[in-house]
């Protein structure tokens, strides 16, 4: 299995405090049947994301790890101004292993009406946006139609793995399963923080979508798609999403125009 979503880097933010908490993490997913992991720090107001930093202690774990697991690096991203204007100077910075997947993370507190319009602008500069664990966010939660508006536009789905076990409750469990059977959801990710908090588990998330959607679905989302966005890959073709087409919105264009210099 392919990790995409992962806190794994230690000392950088709401994820593992020190080299050892990393490597604990690290030989858990090993141990769990995952081959590849992408290290993906959050970018935010609270967390600030160091590139140099962040590929430095990388390498630390590579070296202690003596091939163990494929590491790669990326970030959770989020939707700021500032994070935005960064992005249109080096897009690689932030995306997954330099190459065109790029995951994007919604507030809990808002979600702006120009966000369309955000993600649009991301496609035309050649990326390609993963909605992270809408699941969890509450304003999707309220509001899953959001979602098919993002997913005629091109962008992409993950959910997190402990959401299909019921972790985070009958409702993103619900939403989830939902979700997968309508083929609204590209991949399946940890978003692992720590080891006592939210360990990594998708041995019993691919059990759980092998038992309820069959082995093939389960593959596709834990191993061939993420695979793909490792290796900065297009995906094999998906199953035709459904429903996406019902109560439709115009898109909005031009708001980013200063941002992306259109």
């Amino acid at each position: 299995m392919v990790e995409i979503h992962y806190h794994l880097l230690f000392g950088v933010d709401d994820g593992p405090r020190t080299l050892e908490d990393s490597l604990a993490l690290a030989n858990a997913s090993a141990a769990e049947g995952v081959t590849h992991i992408v290290a993906t720090p959050h970018s935010n107001h609270e967390h600030r994301f160091d590139l140099a930093g962040n590929r430095e202690k990388l390498e630390r774990l590579n070296e202690r790890l003596e091939g163990r697991l494929t590491l790669g690096l990326g970030c959770d991203f989020h939707l700021s101004y500032e994070n935005l204007e960064d992005l249109r100077r080096d897009q690689s910075k932030y995306t997954i292993n330099g190459k065109q997947y790029l995951l994007v993370e919604f507030s809990d507190a808002s979600i702006p009406a120009v966000t369309s319009e955000i993600l649009y602008d991301l496609q035309l500069n050649g990326l390609l946006p993963i909605i992270t664990h809408p699941e969890r966010n509450p304003i999707l939660v309220q509001n899953p139609r959001r979602l098919a508006d993002w997913i005629r536009g091109g962008c992409l789905v993950q959910v997190t793995a402990a959401s299909l076990t019921g972790r985070f409750g009958r409702r993103a469990k619900a939403m989830c399963f939902d979700l997968i059977q309508k083929n609204w959801v590209h991949f399946i990710a940890s978003d692992a923080h720590s080891m006592g908090g939210r360990p990594p588990a998708m041995r019993e998330a691919y059990q759980v979508l092998e038992q309820e959607f069959g082995r093939d679905t389960a593959e596709r989302l834990c191993e061939r798609n993420p695979r793909a966005a490792f290796y900065g890959e297009l995906l094999e073709l998906q199953p035709e999403p459904l429903a996406i087409y019902e109560e439709a919105q115009p898109a909005r264009r031009g708001f980013l125009k200063g941002i992306f210099g259109r």
